[in-house]
């Protein structure tokens, strides 16, 4: 079944670039999980584009995380304006609508470990007038923001003060790669929705990077989402196909009916192996053609693929209008 498409993460804005920071394939055409060509056949498209960072990235040292952040910065930017034909950047939610509703891409800016901003609160502002609108905090590292999944250990006094200042601009809280210790933390002290953009359910395959089932009610409670992730590693204990996929979303689906907090997160151009079945962002209809044969209603459906993750960005867009 033909559905528009809001996907909460992707890689492709640091897979496209090479070792030296600088671009080797075009964001038009290309290879990899997600192109703007392929996107452009979906009945609607929005992405979030995660730029990537992490202390580790680079162990020869030729180049720093912020130059890698801007460096994908830069170039997004650049593919955008070389391709608005095809894509536009989104700020708000009444943007990503009116770009899909002229048959173009939104495409939405976010940022997966805060390495490239030197971990830094204060530059959080710099980031969303740039148009980012969503942050985790850190990835598979201990950081002197929070431990991670591997790691362990929670929000630091600088996680807490990062939390507070990513909601007060309406930057939404994005708790994948985080220890569990830094989630209970963040959810003690959240003022507004908080986001899993790439996670899975740790009672359908358990492994870290998943969320549990308190977990997932309680980002349910603060009106937040949370992005299936198509990683293989992620669905299930061996081979995954699409099936594997739909557990995921009926097992969230037992645990919050109302269907209204479960999103996409592909993790695309981010893992080596997909799914059987899927192979890109082409794939997205596929899937949904799957999980309606498995008993999905179709307004379950358009939550999961449009209208959870557009709730989102509307709730950070009123939180930024209130602060200001």
């Amino acid at each position: 079944m033909r559905m528009p498409v809001f996907d909460l993460h992707c890689d492709t804005a640091t897979s496209v670039l090479g070792s030296d920071c600088t671009p080797v394939q075009s964001l038009r055409s290309r290879k990899g999980h997600i192109d703007l060509e392929r996107g452009n056949k979906l009945s609607g498209y929005a992405q979030m584009f995660a730029v990537f960072t992490t202390p580790d990235m680079d162990p020869g040292g030729r180049v720093t995380p912020e130059q890698i952040a801007q460096a994908a910065i830069r170039n997004m930017q650049e593919e955008l304006e070389r391709n608005k034909d095809l894509a536009m950047q989104a700020r708000t939610a009444g943007e990503i609508q009116k770009i899909a509703d002229s048959g173009k891409i939104a495409a939405i800016f976010s940022l997966e470990g805060p390495a490239g901003i030197g971990f830094d609160p204060g530059r959080l502002e710099e980031l969303y007038h740039l148009g980012f609108r969503m942050s985790t905090l850190g990835w598979n590292e201990k950081n002197v923001l929070t431990g991670s999944h591997k790691t362990g250990g929670g929000l630091t006094d600088l996680g807490k003060e990062y939390v507070r200042e990513c909601q007060r601009l309406g930057i939404l809280v994005d708790v994948s790669h985080i220890s569990d210790e830094g989630f209970w933390d963040i959810m003690d002290i959240t003022q507004a929705p908080v986001v899993a953009s790439h996670s899975n359910s740790r009672s359908v395959c358990n492994v870290s990077r998943n969320l549990s089932d308190d977990m997932y009610r309680q980002i349910c409670a603060t009106g937040g989402t949370v992005g299936i992730n198509l990683y293989t590693n992620f669905l299930a204990q061996g081979c995954a196909d699409l099936d594997s996929v739909c557990d995921h979303v009926f097992h969230f689906l037992d645990l919050d009916p109302s269907g209204e907090h479960l999103s996409l997160g592909g993790d695309l151009d981010g893992c080596d192996a997909l799914p059987a079945g899927f192979t890109g962002i082409e794939s997205y209809d596929t899937l949904a053609d799957r999980l309606l044969q498995r008993g999905l209603d179709e307004r379950t459906l358009r939550n999961l693929y449009w209208n959870n993750a557009m709730g989102v960005m509307e709730y950070a867009v009123r939180i930024h209008q209130k602060s200001e």
